[in-house]
């Protein structure tokens, strides 16, 4: 199924402008880069990218806004969260439209989107009441032993086109309370929701009076970003992005000796046993594959189906996928949106040509669509494709909605297929087999950071740490303790004795 109409290119900025006019963003028109859509796969208008000297002030504004923040209580600086989530609420159909039209995501995804930096914020919110030390039994009489959590500096963010908000939110929202300066490189592709964004952080510390200059956005290339990487004046540096782009960034933070938390690659698979629910199994494998049009860090890429079942759950699911509605994102009936680029479609079908040459069955799917009508725009359908083996292609993450469907035998052959892959973000078992489960679950399972039991690999709530291992970069965002990356600890003794007791039983003078 296909929406064959779609909104002019003039429609989609007249629509941007009302969203960040309703916002209160400016926009500094240029020629240095465009701001483009997804939606016809062309330019909505110029921006102008920050200079040498834009980087330089923003960093030395942002640390010398760290030396006031770093001492302001935790609670004090939850409130600039707190407020920064009222102002969310209140523009969360603006933000929703934004992301819609630069990134194209369809329009639940992208308010879903938008609820997650609502809730993020509520949840950093609660964290600034939270940020806990130890007391640790010393083995001297009359001490004290303690750990205790500090700000850390300017966090430098950089982050990706397909959740071009969320992953902001992240990493600001619990760097902000944690007492951090940010100072954020957006995505290229997705500039006008980061200059939303800016503008309500910056109105809400307006409003609380929190320092002008804890957020700074900086806007442009390879090179903005390489100035946060390098400079000695940023802490820590999150980055999320392709397992590429963070070998290099991880090698350049760690030669000055600074810190890095990356969210790279994923090649997620989901296994379905015997028992499992298809009903059940369908709806998470089709959201999680087919959702986002594939473009997910936490895409459904390679599916993991028992022998006896695998006959009958592809033939569900090549019904399912035939389908599927495809085109404009903002029409209520379409499930898959366009793909960022069409040089992303094009990666897409050099994929499904190198696995048909491998002998991959392609079930369904994999043709573009709306050629015509948008002949700048990457339409395709999402293609599911049978295998007989992990090939290189296979353990490849392409960045678009092709679902590998692989058969097994055995738990212990359907891991070690699972885990034969370099990346190890999120990864999914549907059974009703409490011993698989717990295996899967167990060390020797799932070797991913996210591991899920009857719900597909995508859908990851703030509460939880977010993130992977191996190609994926180790590292932490969002929930559980991920916090402790935004802050350094420090581990401090208090001798009350009145008497100076050495460690060991040491005898100095």
């Amino acid at each position: 199924m296909t929406s064959t109409a779609l909104p002019t290119t003039d429609e989609l900025r007249a629509r941007a402008r009302a969203c960040l006019r309703n916002i209160g963003a400016e926009v500094a028109e240029g020629e240095d880069f465009p701001a483009r859509t997804p939606i016809t796969g062309e330019p909505l208008f110029g921006l102008r990218a920050a200079g040498e000297t834009d980087v330089e002030e923003a960093l030395t504004a942002a640390r010398a806004a760290f030396l006031t923040w770093r001492t302001t209580p935790a609670p004090r600086r939850g409130d600039l969260v707190r407020r920064l989530g009222e102002l969310l609420r209140e523009h969360r159909s603006d933000l929703a439209d934004l992301v819609t039209v630069e990134a194209g995501k369809i329009r639940s995804e992208a308010l879903g989107e938008v609820q997650e930096m609502i809730d993020i914020c509520d949840f950093a919110v609660g964290l600034s009441r939270q940020l806990y030390g130890r007391t640790i039994a010393s083995e001297r009489p009359g001490h004290r032993l303690a750990e205790t959590w500090h700000p850390l500096g300017v966090v430098g963010v950089v982050s990706a086109f397909n959740f071009p908000v969320a992953v902001w939110s992240w990493n600001t929202a619990v760097a902000l309370v944690c007492g951090d300066t940010v100072v954020w490189k957006p995505s290229e592709l997705t500039p006008l929701t980061a200059l939303a964004c800016h503008r309500l952080l910056a109105r809400a510390a307006e409003e609380t009076g929190a320092p002008r200059d804890v957020h700074r956005l900086l806007l442009g290339d390879r090179a903005v970003g390489e100035r946060l990487v390098d400079d000695p004046r940023v802490a820590l540096v999150s980055a999320t992005g392709s397992t590429r782009m963070g070998r290099e960034v991880g090698p350049r933070v760690a030669a000055r000796l600074g810190r890095s938390l990356l969210e790279l690659g994923g090649n997620n698979a989901a296994i379905v046993a015997p028992s499992a629910d298809l009903d059940l199994a369908v709806q998470g494998i089709v959201f999680a594959a087919a959702g986002t049009a594939g473009q997910r860090c936490t895409t459904l890429r390679r599916l993991i189906v028992h022998r006896d079942i695998a006959d009958s759950l592809a033939e569900r699911l090549t019904t399912v996928y035939g389908k599927l509605p495809v085109g404009d994102p903002f029409d209520a009936t379409t499930l898959v949106g366009p793909l960022v680029t069409t040089g992303a479609l094009d990666r897409m079908q050099h994929a499904l040509t190198r696995v048909r040459a491998d002998g991959g069955e392609l079930l369904a799917g994999g043709n573009r669509r709306l050629a015509e009508a948008a002949p700048a725009a990457a339409y395709t359908e999402p293609a599911l494709v049978r295998v007989d083996e992990q090939t290189d292609v296979v353990r490849e993450e392409t960045f678009a909605p092709i679902l590998y469907v692989l058969g097994y035998d055995t738990l212990d052959e359907a891991i070690a297929l699972h885990n034969d892959v370099p990346q190890g973000l999120s990864s999914s078992i549907f059974t009703r087999d409490q011993r698989e489960a717990e295996v899967f679950l167990s060390a020797a399972g799932s070797d991913c950071g996210i591991a899920n039991v009857n719900i597909g690999t995508s859908g990851a709530e703030i509460g939880g740490a977010f993130g992977g291992e191996k190609d994926t970069g180790g590292g932490r965002e969002s929930g559980s303790d991920a916090w402790k990356s935004y802050m350094r600890s420090a581990t401090n003794t208090v001798n009350y004795s009145g008497e100076l007791t050495l460690a060991q039983g040491v005898s100095f003078l």
